[in-house]
């Protein structure tokens, strides 16, 4: 038996696998890496502050010939890897959407790694795509979805949308799947978006062969939300020159400041002009689940399709997106395509995920959402996402009393906007740049810059459970003690 292990371990080896003692080794090692990288995570700068260049320079330029030990490797990760890089879990992070990494999303993410199954159909791995239809069905009754909704994890809310337009291009064009769009005699169809929208819809008109030109972005009022009389003079215009209204992508949880368009007045014109409602609530869907905010989802049940990012507010780490569909088989029906090597793992009546997107390879996504949303429970997201609000809320009430400064936009679920006023009306725009960049170039804290009504603003986005009051404080010191300075 003694022989017959090492004879195995032999040919491990040769074959280029680590021996299991050997690999027993390194998990405990990368264990103790992982947990002292996270204890430590604080000590680290949040973003360095190098020429581009800087970490190629540190690699050789080939491939190294030979195998490497493992603890050569981690400790160039360490030397190398780790100064190079902005840290998006570090607790003095307030860019973007705060995501977080939690101790359970990395237990998640080490689970997977080693089962390394493609999640394609459900004969490939029956466990992966049951688990994906058990956590996509979690999440919708959070939320407060109805049943006529059913879901698909994709990477990004931006690979999301563009599979929901790609259905309604379907409704509007039929057999654009088997024809395409060219040489049938087609309107130039239209989607409509806020000023204030993601920059994904545009992508996705390219890909689907649309045209960037043909997404058009309606103002919005002095909420940051779409104007829906002005929605409905586009369409109205749209309609007059010849035009077909496609779809029209309402947002809940704009990328600047988080704000909320009016979901139930866009769905009664999507309704009446009988166009594609896509709602866009990637960062703001999240919230729905907490009670006090559950008035996000209000016109929801009138959509066509609904996209949410847990990766950006239910505490799974990226990337994992759910894409909605009322009606889930419209979407297979544009996408199912079964090459004839997989005709034998194909069930009949059972879902089989690569149906329902370009993907055929597919990530076991829904095993860290499972780890976390069981580690967490319901309560533990609630509170998570509570903290959020009132952080953004904290620190809005701070920079209220500070007459240097002013709120550019009324703080939204995690995202305070907000602008330096202490100074020549026009130096402002250049000031409130120059803040962000050098406190991102001190490596204290990392902030982001946006515009609003064409004004420079700061920009914090909360969301990271390692981000405590006291973070949020010194931030704002930070934030204030850099504006004097300059």
């Amino acid at each position: 038996m003694q022989e017959r292990q090492q004879g195995l371990r032999s040919k491990l080896s040769q074959l280029g696998d680590t021996p299991p003692e050997e690999f027993r080794k390194q998990l405990h090692e990368l264990a103790d890496w992982i947990a002292d990288f996270r204890e430590h995570l604080e000590q680290l700068r949040v973003a360095p502050n190098d020429n581009p260049g800087t970490l190629r320079a540190k690699l050789p330029e080939r491939a190294p010939e030979e195998a490497e030990p493992f603890a050569k490797i981690l400790s160039d990760v360490d030397r190398i890897i780790v100064p190079g890089m902005v840290h998006w879990s570090h607790p003095m992070f307030l860019g973007y959407f705060g995501w977080t990494s939690t101790a359970p999303g990395i237990l998640g993410e080490i689970l997977s790694a080693p089962l390394n199954v493609n999640a394609m159909t459900w004969r490939t791995c029956p466990a992966a795509t049951e688990l994906e239809t058990v956590v996509i069905d979690w999440l919708r009754e959070w939320i407060g979805l109805s049943d006529e909704f059913d879901g698909v994890v994709y990477d990004t809310a931006s690979v999301g949308i563009m599979h929901a337009l790609a259905v309604a291009r379907e409704d509007a064009a039929p057999a654009t799947r088997k024809l395409g769009l060219t040489d049938r005699d087609l309107p130039r169809f239209r989607i409509y978006i806020s000023d204030q929208a993601h920059s994904a819809a545009e992508k996705a008109a390219i890909a689907l062969g649309l045209g960037e030109e043909n997404v058009i972005r309606v103002p919005s009022d002095d909420q940051f939300r779409m104007d829906v009389n002005s929605l409905g003079h586009n369409v109205a215009q749209d309609r007059q020159n010849g035009f077909q209204p496609m779809a029209v992508v309402a947002t809940v949880g704009t990328t600047a400041t988080a704000s909320v368009d009016a979901i139930p007045e866009i769905a009664k014109i999507c309704r009446e002009e009988k166009i594609w409602l896509h709602i866009d609530a990637a960062y703001g869907g999240g919230f729905a689940i907490v009670s006090e905010y559950k008035w996000l989802s209000n016109g929801w049940e009138l959509a066509d399709s609904v996209v949410i990012n847990p990766h950006k507010t239910v505490f799974v780490p990226l990337d994992f997106s759910v894409l909605y569909v009322r009606g889930l088989e419209r979407l297979r029906r544009v996408f199912m395509l079964v090459p004839e090597v997989l005709r034998g793992d194909t069930i009949e009546g059972e879902k089989n995920y690569m149906d329902y997107g370009i993907q055929l390879g597919r990530r076991f996504r829904a095993l860290k959402a499972w780890v976390i949303w069981r580690s967490l429970g319901r309560a533990g997201v609630v509170a998570g996402l509570r903290e959020q609000i009132r952080l953004a809320n904290l620190l809005a009430g701070w920079i209220k009393k500070d007459d240097r400064f002013e709120l550019s936009a009324e703080p939204s679920m995690g995202v305070v906007c907000f602008r330096f006023i202490g100074a020549d009306e026009k130096k402002l725009d250049q000031l409130n740049s120059n803040i962000v960049e050098r406190i991102n170039a001190s490596g204290r804290a990392y902030l982001t810059q946006t515009k609003l009504r064409g004004r420079t603003v700061i920009r914090i986005g909360l969301g990271n459970v390692l981000t405590t009051e006291e973070h949020l404080r010194k931030g704002w010191e930070i934030v204030r003690n850099t504006a004097a300075d300059l």
